[in-house]
């Protein structure tokens, strides 16, 4: 895998000092709001158990699973719901946990979908912010790292459902992907 990596944008050193600066971030914002954490998976999952470790707040956890890759290079332009919330946003402080805001097009549709749910507030929490992607008015409202507009892997980004536990994110070779 790591003869994949063209360059290592961010270390696990570099991973870990951003999530200990959101964790302490959000514990203070939410000391007293009991959020809902709603982790966007399969990318997010690494994200947000490492930022539930570190928070030091009461929490409920939840998972929504929405695709517009489907294990591919680029995104199909078509979002689709696959496993759904099992908890009532309704009247709730919502975090969506995201690994990366890119497009902004998953980001748009779970706030959209949050607000028709009633939820009380939403705010946006993703360990990487890509705005040179951004094609949906979106913003992030809490982020570990910006990246560059490269197809990037680790730490929960994946290609065809592989690199997601590299320990680091790094560019991925396009000699990997072109292909597709």
């Amino acid at each position: 895998m790591n003869n994949d990596i063209e360059k290592v944008l961010f270390t696990k050193e570099d991973i870990e000092a951003a999530t200990d600066r959101l964790a302490k971030q959000l514990s203070d914002e939410y000391r007293d709001k009991r959020p809902l954490i709603i982790s966007v998976l399969t990318g997010a999952v690494l994200f947000t158990v490492d930022m539930i470790e570190k928070m030091d707040i009461m929490a409920q956890l939840d998972f929504i699973d929405i695709s517009t890759y489907f294990g591919g290079a680029q995104s199909t332009g078509q979002l689709t719901l696959i496993h759904d919330l099992t908890t009532d946003v309704k009247d709730r402080n919502v975090l969506i946990m995201e690994d990366i805001v890119d497009s902004g097009h998953t980001l748009k549709f779970l706030i959209d979908l949050l607000k028709e749910r009633g939820a009380k507030s939403i705010k946006a929490v993703s360990m990487m912010d890509k705005p040179e992607g951004r094609q949906y008015d979106v913003a992030v409202d809490y982020y570990g790292v910006r990246v560059p507009n490269e197809f990037l892997v680790g730490y929960g980004l994946d290609y065809k459902g592989y690199y997601r536990n590299l320990p680091y994110i790094g560019i991925l070779k396009p000699s990997v992907y072109q292909e597709d």
